[in-house]
């Protein structure tokens, strides 16, 4: 029928077809597919503390700022049980 030469060609288009729409839509994707901005500058990001003094500060200051919510949130108790008792009477 078709013999070595339609047997060769056909292998070569299995073979290099998929090679060439890899390589057609796989390069340049940088460009095609890039979104501005879309990872945090170094500067806006989280720096996790490496140094003993760091972690004890950054200890020191989550400490501090559990402190002060949970006085604002005693402090919002607080009135609200005061609300709750006036409108009881």
């Amino acid at each position: 029928m078709g013999g070595l030469n339609l047997e060769v060609f056909k292998f070569g288009m299995y073979v290099m077809f998929p090679i060439g729409i890899m390589y057609y839509f796989g390069t340049n994707l940088d460009e095609r597919f890039r979104v501005p901005d879309f990872w945090p500058k170094a500067e806006n990001a989280n720096k996790i503390p490496l140094e003993r003094e760091e972690i004890q500060a950054e200890l020191e200051r989550l400490r501090a700022r559990r402190l002060i919510l949970r006085e604002r949130r005693l402090a919002r108790e607080a009135a609200e049980e005061g609300r709750r008792g006036n409108d009881q009477e």
